[in-house]
């Protein structure tokens, strides 16, 4: 069974583990950030409970530990999903948090999916490209489909 650790913007965690959902019913395993895991135990999915560090920088710490645990996830996983759904007015939002982490599947040579199609007026649109990401237009069901990444 291949793991498929998702990533995305905390602000969609909630479309994040519906996600992990499907994908289990599909046959993979589905991995989640940390935090999007306690969102949906607590059925809290207000971002600001968790992002203490903006009232206490004492806490960048921990933001530093959640950085490193999927970090970890997606070192041991086979696959990573991004999901970039619309934030701020822009489509396809990925943030910073996720282009580090497409970067780290890419130097891992680990096949990246991007769940929307992503605006070119995105900042690292071509970054986003040029790791080889497959871009799935919202279809789940085309996951597999990419060629080997170098």
């Amino acid at each position: 069974m291949k793991t498929i650790v998702l990533c995305s913007s905390a602000s969609f965690y909630k479309h994040l583990n519906e996600i992990a959902d499907e994908l289990g019913k599909m046959g993979y395993k589905a991995v989640v950030p940390l935090n999007a895991r306690r969102m949906r135990l607590s059925g809290n999915y207000d971002t600001k409970i968790y992002k203490t560090w903006y009232e206490n920088p004492d806490d960048f710490s921990r933001k530093a530990r959640f950085i490193r645990e999927h970090f970890r996830k997606i070192t041991s996983g086979d696959i990573i999903l991004v999901i970039n759904d619309e934030k701020n007015g822009m489509a396809g939002y990925i943030g910073a948090n996720g282009l580090m982490e497409m970067g780290l599947a890419f130097h891992l040579h680990k096949p990246i999916y991007v769940l929307n199609d992503v605006d070119k007026k995105l900042p690292f649109y071509e970054e986003v490209y040029g790791m080889g990401s497959v871009i799935l237009h919202g279809d789940l069901g085309k996951i597999g489909s990419h060629k080997k990444i170098n």
